[in-house]
């Protein structure tokens, strides 16, 4: 998929440290300068990429199969390297991605995914201006998961479809050594901890939150956030077959 040509869609640069839009797509005002969250990943993205690669497909054919076929626009919020996109923009949806990696981007850019680097906490752009989004393997990630939840459901139409695919908090988290996501997991306390953590039973020393770090929600607070935010469930699974569920999947209606 050969990445847009600068008069395209959604072909989005950065331009002395402020985002630039030749888009269709409404944009709010917005600053590079004003993004005061940490690119955790920098320096990390091929190494990501490589890991990501093995579980990727199971999420994507998940999440391909609770949005729905297009048309229309569909933000991919946490895009990361852009690894889903392509099955999704071949399913109708005209894709765009955004993360606050420029490293990671650099690797959606050379899929030729469109994208926008920007903190999801404060999205960039107009109320009501997508169809639908999708976010894989973020809340683990994100400082504030339910100010992003409510910045999701700004940009939807009414309507609109919001897919999330991310680690189950019952058994991924700082109580939960679950290496691999192999066999039993071994619980700890600390399952009510909510924040970020470098060190519990739940970090291994080689696996990717050695080097990232990760942010906790119990469950509760994790369905929580959607719901204050105003999206209705229409979908819940928990969709391994193993022993114990690894991923979890949501889809939501605004």
């Amino acid at each position: 998929m050969p990445a847009p040509p600068p008069e395209s869609d959604a072909a989005i640069v950065r331009h002395r440290g402020t985002l630039v839009a030749r888009s269709d797509t409404p944009l709010a005002e917005a600053t590079i300068g004003r993004v005061a969250r940490v690119a955790r990943y920098d320096g990390s993205a091929e190494w990501y990429d490589r890991v990501n690669a093995e579980q990727a497909p199971q999420a994507t054919r998940l999440a391909a199969r609770l949005l729905g076929e297009g048309p229309g626009r569909l933000l991919d919020v946490g895009c990361g390297g852009g690894i889903h996109d392509r099955v999704l923009a071949e399913n109708g949806w005209s894709v765009l991605g955004v993360d606050i990696s420029d490293d990671q981007l650099r690797l959606a850019r050379d899929r030729g995914v469109e994208v926008v680097e920007a903190d999801a906490h404060e999205l960039p752009f107009a109320d009501g201006s997508f169809a639908a989004a999708l976010s894989i393997f973020t809340h683990t990630d994100l400082d504030d998961f339910p100010t992003v939840v409510r910045e999701v459901a700004r940009i939807l139409e009414p309507g609109g479809r919001f897919v999330y695919v991310g680690g189950h908090p019952c058994f991924v988290g700082p109580h939960s050594r679950f290496p691999a996501a192999r066999g039993v997991p071994e619980l700890h306390p600390g399952y009510w901890t909510v924040g970020r953590y470098t060190e519990a039973p739940g970090v291994t020393r080689e696996g990717l939150r050695a080097r990232v770090g990760a942010t906790h929600l119990p469950l509760g607070l994790f369905v929580q956030a959607f719901l204050d935010a105003g999206f209705q469930l229409e979908r819940f699974e928990e969709p391994e077959q193993r022993l114990y569920p690894y991923m979890i999947a949501l889809r939501w209606r605004r």
